[in-house]
């Protein structure tokens, strides 16, 4: 419950409902920490120019806030939990704790003096020091092998630049929070500082959770709420089938949804994402890379024998039996899961070539802020210009240097609380 409004935490019934709060990450120093010997293994295809990136995300949430958007950053959220010396400790251990990336690569002599240089920070060092990592040369004290055999620039905590794409570490679903499991090593740790918050910051006081860090990978990129109870989750790159099997019995078992469409996609870097290639841009409309458009289908799931459950009536996970019916194409799916007689698909005209370089630069990740208004990236003119003709109003931002990720505004976006789509 929002203490403030009385409301509950959060809700978000569809992609286009109208927008009014959201969790955004300004890039910060861990984009400094990028070199041509590290971007790769953190998952990033170049070194972005880190000012230009923040002016331009800052353009980016200040349009936002010219549409009434309230806007959480997730340093400002995690420095105030870190206020508390419970959240501090769960927070350290998160990085230093058996089964931790660092764990196994530390080793015992070099951990403790991780651990303790973490627990001397105040609540602003610990969090610079859990976004932006921290260097062996940055560390007091260090002392033992592992410490002695480091490069001076090896890092003892790993930095976290993908935490710009607030969408994959979670996702709203009706008024509960689904926190992701990421399939990257390198973005393991993003769930957990999300999961610290959701947990105990007082603005998502009692706030339930839908899915948990250590179950089967589901990344929120993947996860479309295109309408009241339905999700479309693709399973390619970073979400498996297993992980949508989860979600859609924890989904259909709290009412959150009545029917949620797998859809498979290419397992390749350019199409992590069920939201690289497809997002919704109104009640009714979405947009889609057209090099896909005709080949995307989706399996429908929904509960066998009435053994979902509803929003006053939670059926456990294990309860429900799932009916998986038989795939089809992916629009006519939509529109008959929303009891529509179609969904509109916004045909960008464009040629094979164009196309392909146009969704490399995220033109199909758009962020909806209200039913058939978008944000998204000013260079993909030839799908924002098929936008503006099919009757899209299209909010433009520059991302030169933010879409050096692989990702775009939608990617760089977690709803919190949209209208309901009634």
């Amino acid at each position: 419950m929002d203490t403030s409004t009385g409301l509950p935490a959060g809700f978000v019934d569809s992609e286009v409902g109208t927008l009014r709060e959201v969790i955004l990450h300004r890039p910060g120093a861990e984009l400094r920490r990028l070199t041509p010997r590290n971007n790769d293994r953190l998952l990033f295809d170049g070194l972005p120019w880190v000012d230009r990136a923040q002016d331009e995300h800052d353009a980016f949430a200040e349009t936002l806030r010219g549409r009434g958007v309230l806007v959480h950053l997730v340093t400002d959220l995690l420095r105030e939990v870190l206020g508390s010396d419970e959240v501090r400790q769960r927070a350290i251990e998160d990085v230093v704790t058996d089964g931790s990336p660092a764990h196994l690569r530390l080793g015992d002599t070099l951990r403790a003096t991780v651990r303790s240089h973490l627990q001397d920070l105040d609540a602003d060092g610990l969090t610079d020091a859990l976004v932006a990592g921290v260097r062996i040369d940055e560390l007091p004290g260090r002392t033992g092998l592992v410490a002695a055999m480091l490069a001076h620039d090896d890092f003892v905590v790993d930095p976290l630049p993908n935490l710009l794409f607030t969408r994959d570490s979670s996702v709203w679903i009706g008024d509960e929070v689904a926190v992701a499991s990421l399939a990257m090593p390198a973005r393991d740790r993003e769930t957990h500082l999300l999961g610290l918050v959701y947990a105990h910051h007082p603005r998502f006081a009692g706030v339930e959770t839908a899915y948990e860090p250590s179950w089967e990978h589901v990344e929120g990129g993947d996860v479309l709420v295109v309408g009241p109870g339905v999700l479309a989750v693709g399973t390619g790159e970073r979400t498996t089938p297993a992980g949508v099997e989860r979600l859609a019995r924890t989904a259909i078992g709290r009412g959150l949804a009545h029917t949620v469409l797998a859809v498979p996609i290419a397992q390749e870097r350019a199409t992590m994402h069920l939201d690289t290639v497809c997002t919704m841009v109104d009640r009714d409309a979405v947009v889609v890379y057209p090099n896909v458009a005709q080949s995307l289908v989706a399996y429908p799931i929904t509960a066998a024998g009435g053994t979902g459950g509803s929003r006053g009536m939670h059926v456990p996970a294990s309860a429900v039996e799932l009916s998986l019916g038989t795939p089809r194409p992916f629009l006519p799916a939509v529109a008959e899961a929303l009891g529509l007689a179609e969904v509109r698909h916004v045909d960008t005209g464009l040629d094979p070539v164009a196309a392909e370089r146009e969704q490399w630069d995220d033109g199909n990740n758009t962020l909806a802020v209200a039913p058939g208004v978008v944000v998204a990236y000013e260079r993909n003119t030839g799908t924002n210009a098929a936008l503006r003709e099919a009757g899209i109003e299209v909010l433009e931002i520059a991302g030169d240097q933010l879409g050096s990720g692989r990702g775009g505004p939608r990617c760089m976006s977690c709803p919190v609380r949209r209208d309901p789509l009634g």
